[in-house]
């Protein structure tokens, strides 16, 4: 089997999960799905898919053998003690990817894709941006190839990692006990989700939410989220989901002449018309108060 073909194997129980929740919620009454935005969320899926078995086959094996070949294959073999340390250091790497998508606007212009619905259930886990390859997310794993990890088996992890994901977009699961404390959860991901002030921002873990808790990314749960993203793009385009964020980050880069939009978070846009306007107002002699 190609490791690189996992998500796609395990397609078939990501999709009757899905089903038995939309059964359970027409038979409750629970108004968690509508027609438009699970299709939006299954193109979009379809649409990512074709790219990463493509870019993974044409590029990524490529890279990550070369990069392989040329470490200190210190992990080359592929006991169960090395397996148990790749699931470590990947989800480790996956916290870094996750909370640097968020705060580089570059990345975020792939990911704001997969937070950009007002619901959470999960045909949400499907709705993934073809453009990850653009963005860089494969760059993350790299160091795991360089340190001696079959490049094989970085892929097989990678995708693991991602297919636990699917299994925490939900509101029907509340909070599981002790398992809290050290995974990552459909309650702890909600709260990921929010657009509530005290959400954005928070839990990036993959697996394991102890990366959070020890980089102080981490937020428990409590008010019900609100869900989307600031400035919430009301569409269910897969086209207009896909790069409306690109498409607006090359326009103020073009606009301003500043590069800096690349790489500085989302919020900086704001942040950066609301100082202008108010070095503007001190150049007219308007106000002196710019603190």
């Amino acid at each position: 089997m190609d490791s690189s073909l996992i998500l796609l194997l395990l397609a078939p129980v990501f999709l009757a999960i899905f089903v038995l929740e939309v059964w359970y919620c027409y038979k409750k009454c629970i108004k968690m799905y509508t027609l438009k935005d699970t299709l939006a969320n299954i193109s979009l899926s379809l649409m990512y898919q074709v790219s990463d078995v493509i870019f993974t086959f044409l590029i990524v094996k490529t890279i990550y053998v070369w990069v392989f070949n040329h470490g200190f294959k210190l992990f080359s073999i592929n006991s169960g003690w090395n397996l148990f340390l790749l699931f470590i250091c990947q989800d480790f790497l996956y916290y870094w990817f996750h909370r640097s998508a968020h705060r580089i606007r570059w990345m975020w212009a792939s990911h704001v894709t997969h937070h950009s619905s007002t619901r959470l259930n999960f045909s949400t886990a499907f709705r993934q941006s073809m453009t990850y390859p653009i963005s860089g997310m494969w760059l993350f794993w790299l160091p795991l190839a360089y340190m001696g990890f079959n490049p094989d088996m970085v892929i097989l992890v990678v995708a693991l990692n991602l297919a636990f994901q699917f299994f925490i977009h939900t509101q029907l699961v509340n909070k599981i006990g002790f398992l809290e404390k050290i995974f990552n959860t459909p309650s702890h991901h909600r709260a990921h989700h929010g657009t509530n002030p005290q959400y954005i921002d928070k839990n990036y873990a993959g697996i394991l939410i102890i990366w959070d808790k020890l980089f102080g990314t981490f937020v428990e749960e409590k008010e019900s989220p609100n869900y989307g993203i600031v400035g919430q793009v009301y569409s269910y385009n897969p086209i207009t989901l896909t790069f409306h964020e690109w498409v607006s980050m090359f326009k103020d880069v073009v606009k301003t002449g500043d590069l800096r939009y690349f790489i500085m978070p989302p919020a900086w846009k704001q942040v950066n018309k609301a100082n202008k306007f108010k070095e503007r107002k001190v150049d007219d002699g308007k106000s002196e108060d710019v603190a």
